[in-house]
């Protein structure tokens, strides 16, 4: 068997623990692996929670997953959330020699979620989500601002910077988002979801499923596999809907944990134009808003729940899934469904853009597909030309 990649070299040889999450320190050739007696020690980042594996070629990976382990985008620092002795507390470590540069306690119940903002100088954490509070640190573990907006209900279920470092916005179980400024760290407008779209200057595309089906004359019998797959094949298109319009809406089951409701979704454009966001009470509906005017700028409803949905990370185009078999993809120019091809369905569960904007990874259960679109160069900027179409 062939050697181990002389590109790598494993830091410190420690016993096994079971791994609850890998992420990559952008431009600190680093992995981290943290075991989950790790995330409630900061002495476990030196012992039994960590392994570290340095590369030439570091990870350029910008994608936070789990936000109770963070790095800064540049990839000098590294944030982590710890619990002991009943209280919350936040490590703020140098990845260029793993010393301890700062440790602080929290004024939390019990400490969420921890993300740096994209510039590196501001720590966001949030409570649990029965306690409505989001703290603001600097580097060196001064207290910013804590923000508040409503006592004695569920609180934040979601939260995201915009690129620019100038926005935070959060998302909460009333159903609302929240936009924070960077001068004052106060709230400078909410955004609504409500269940109907009264006004006539937002643009709303529903989804319209059109079957098509071969000539029964062209079969035979019984049909080839290839060809069974296509007798139902279903293309689906976008529709601009006539106002007003009805969302369709879930009741949430109030008597059950984690019940879905409120905004668990929220996303920045690359260049923090526009911001996207799912209720989880109109679970089919993406909602995009125009942060320079500060206002609902279009509605995607789809035929199904949608599961997931990223930026393009050089321009402002929007990639969704709903677990079904096609791929969506809106811009300001417009939008368009993509039916993934292949024998079968292949149900699009997640999604991942390349960081040069011109491929995008469709993942599934047990399969992935590579989606390259085509580039201006070679192919007009409308969006509606068939040329314009992603290439799988």
């Amino acid at each position: 068997m062939p050697g181990p990649d002389p590109a790598h070299r494993v830091v410190s040889r420690l016993p096994l623990h079971p791994v609850c999450h890998v992420q990559t320190g952008d431009c600190a050739g680093l992995v981290t692996g943290a075991a989950r007696m790790a995330l409630q020690d900061r002495r476990g980042l030196c012992r039994a929670g960590r392994f570290l594996l340095e590369s030439r070629r570091p990870p350029h990976s910008e994608y936070n997953g789990v936000p109770r382990l963070t790095f800064t985008r540049d990839g000098r620092y590294l944030a982590l959330a710890e619990r002991r002795d009943c209280r919350d507390y936040v490590s703020i470590f140098v990845c260029s020699d793993w010393q301890l540069l700062r440790h602080f306690d929290t004024d939390t119940q019990d400490l969420t979620g921890i993300e740096w903002a994209p510039n590196g100088c501001v720590l966001a954490a949030w409570d649990t989500c029965l306690e409505y509070k989001v703290l603001l640190y600097s580097l060196d573990g001064r207290l910013l601002s804590a923000y508040c907006a409503y006592e004695w209900s569920l609180g934040i279920k979601s939260v995201a910077w915009s690129p620019s470092s100038q926005f935070l916005a959060i998302g909460s179980y009333d159903g609302k988002v929240r936009l924070l400024n960077h001068v004052t760290w106060k709230m400078i407008t909410e955004f609504g979801h409500p269940a109907a779209i009264n006004n006539p200057k937002t643009v709303v595309y529903k989804e319209a499923e059109k079957i098509s089906q071969m000539g029964l004359g062209h079969l035979s019998f019984p049909p080839l596999r290839a060809m069974a797959g296509a007798l139902s094949t279903s293309e689906s298109k976008y529709e601009i809907a006539s106002g007003p319009v009805s969302l369709q809406t879930l009741k949430p089951v109030a008597d059950r944990a984690n019940p879905r409701m409120g905004v668990g979704m929220l996303a920045f454009s690359s260049d923090s134009y526009f911001l996207a966001s799912r209720n989880d009470n109109v679970p089919n509906a993406v909602w995009i808003w125009d942060i320079q005017k500060l206002k609902l700028f279009v509605v995607l409803e789809h035929m199904s729940p949608v599961r997931s949905f990223q930026w393009d990370p050089r321009q402002p185009r929007l990639a969704i899934c709903t677990g079904g078999s096609k791929v969506y993809l809106w811009s300001p120019a417009g939008c368009v469904s993509v039916q993934v091809p292949g024998e079968g369905d292949f149900p699009v569960l997640g999604l991942c853009w390349h960081l040069s904007g011109d491929s995008l990874a469709l993942l599934g259960k047990d399969h992935f597909c590579l989606c390259f679109l085509e580039t201006k160069e070679r192919v007009g900027t409308a969006y509606g030309q068939q040329d314009g179409m992603p290439r799988t």
